[in-house]
């Protein structure tokens, strides 16, 4: 009786009928009137239904995946030299323009915590993967694919950004240096105007102590460029550092023509009023948060003509601590604004000492982006009233600042 079994296995290692008839183990024996052994064997194989059985068994048995199959499938592996390209390119221009590409997801913190999950991933798909470790055309398109994919999602925000909602290019925070005053940066930036004139932006909070102080710096430097209104009075959080820190609220500040002269500046605020420690504000255009998002490390922070930035208190809280809320009650904002105002000492010292050197550096950073320069900015000092001290100040700073 034939071994059908046998037969199976001869056929699937690739055995001709002739030599499947001729091994022992088949036991086939034909008649001498059959003909020749192997088509004799292969007649009586389809007789027996054979091949139908074996075309079902086949049909049902789990194919073996070839290499190259294997590697073409969304493995672990695979997934991660997708992902490692797509967010390191993405982290990379996002990092080198963090205005546009950056603003919806910025580089630091969040893709560079992306691109160390994802390099995980891929480290450990690579330690406990089973199917080859050699580098194959498979995984380098793959790679080739993640670079593209990256290039496509961040070019493709950065575009968005910049057409669409008009954000500006901005290079990053490693590109600035130090300039001029305690605090201050400048760098490669565009300037920042609106109707011609340079802008002024605040981004702050009236809880904060630190923003409080500076505010009569910034209040003092533009009243030196128009006339400032509905700046109401206050002081920061009774229960933060430095509680009750006077202030002169600029949330909606508004300049206005001084002395015949309209305002020679353009400013914004961008300023918490809810008094919830910890509340920062909203901003009101991309280009406050394209500066916002590259360069605040924290609040207050100032742009002056987009090109100078101040990160950081401009004010120390401590030098107005006898004007605070603890001291001197609902008094001390008022007191602080005339010293301001008149540049003079009131009841408890003068506080317009503690003052003074930052709204002259502002003022100065003004008149630069203006174009003035130490000589010529006692024009702006005739058109806008500023006591001789002032004048002397702002032109010494230009003078450090090359102008």
């Amino acid at each position: 009786m034939v071994d059908w079994d046998r037969v199976e296995e001869l056929r699937s290692k690739g055995w001709d009928w002739k030599a499947i008839a001729a091994d022992p183990k088949v036991q086939f024996h034909p008649d001498a009137s059959a003909g020749e052994p192997g088509r004799a064997l292969r007649a009586l194989y389809h007789r027996s239904g054979r091949r139908e059985r074996h075309a079902v068994e086949e049909n049902r048995r789990p194919r073996r995946l070839s290499k190259d199959e294997t590697e073409r499938r969304w493995t672990l592996t695979r997934v991660g030299y997708l992902a490692v390209p797509l967010v390191g390119v993405w982290f990379g221009l996002a990092f080198v323009a963090p205005s546009p590409v950056g603003l919806l997801v910025p580089a630091v913190p969040y893709l560079a915590l992306g691109l160390a999950a994802v390099a995980f991933v891929l480290i450990y798909a690579l330690w406990r993967r089973t199917e080859g470790r050699r580098w194959t055309t498979v995984y380098r398109t793959t790679v080739i694919g993640g670079v593209v994919l990256g290039l496509v999602v961040s070019g493709g925000i950065g575009l968005a950004y910049s057409l669409i909602f008009g954000c500006p290019y901005l290079p990053p925070a490693s590109s600035l240096t130090a300039d001029g005053g305690s605090g201050w940066s400048t760098g490669p930036l565009p300037s920042w105007t609106s109707g011609g004139s340079p802008v002024v932006f605040f981004y702050g909070a009236t809880w904060c102590p630190y923003c409080s102080a500076s505010s009569w710096a910034i209040y003092k430097a533009l009243s030196g460029y128009g006339t400032v209104s509905n700046t109401p009075l206050n002081h920061s959080s009774l229960s933060d550092i430095y509680k009750g820190t006077p202030e002169i609220v600029l949330a909606n500040a508004q300049l206005s023509s001084k002395n015949g002269h309209g305002p020679a500046v353009a400013f914004e605020a961008a300023e918490d009023t809810s008094g919830t420690e910890g509340n920062l504000p909203g901003t009101a255009s991309c280009v406050q948060q394209a500066y916002v998002s590259a360069y605040a490390t924290g609040i207050p922070f100032l742009v002056i003509g987009g090109n100078w930035v101040h990160q950081g208190t401009l004010i120390d809280p401590a030098g107005l601590g006898p004007w605070a809320y603890p001291n001197m009650s609902t008094n001390g904002p008022s007191q602080v604004k005339t010293s301001v105002d008149t540049e003079s000492a009131v009841t408890g010292g003068n506080p317009w000492l503690v003052i003074q050197n930052q709204a002259w550096w502002i003022m100065a950073y003004i008149a630069k982006d203006l174009g003035y320069t130490s000589t010529s900015v006692s024009t702006l000092s005739g058109e806008y009233g500023w006591s001789s001290t002032t004048l002397s100040n702002v032109q010494s700073d230009l003078r450090s600042l090359g102008s």
